[in-house]
């Protein structure tokens, strides 16, 4: 089992199905698994913060804070 961490950083400059491009920087980070068979992967999964890349590119906004 291979585990990475990764952060990937860009600008929305074309179509993301249907969203069309923003011209906003982005910042994503997420996690990959891998599952490795004698050298060769045989298995993957990824989980990254769609909902963060949503915000940052202004689809979604960030829930308020509540008052303590």
């Amino acid at each position: 089992m291979v585990v990475t961490r990764w952060t990937v950083n860009g600008t929305h400059t074309g179509n993301l199905g249907t969203i069309p491009a923003t011209g906003r920087r982005v910042s994503v980070t997420g996690i990959s698994c891998a599952r490795v068979e004698n050298g060769k992967v045989v298995e993957a999964w990824s989980n990254w913060d769609t909902l963060g890349m949503m915000q940052q590119l202004g689809i979604l906004s960030a829930p308020a804070q509540q008052a303590a």
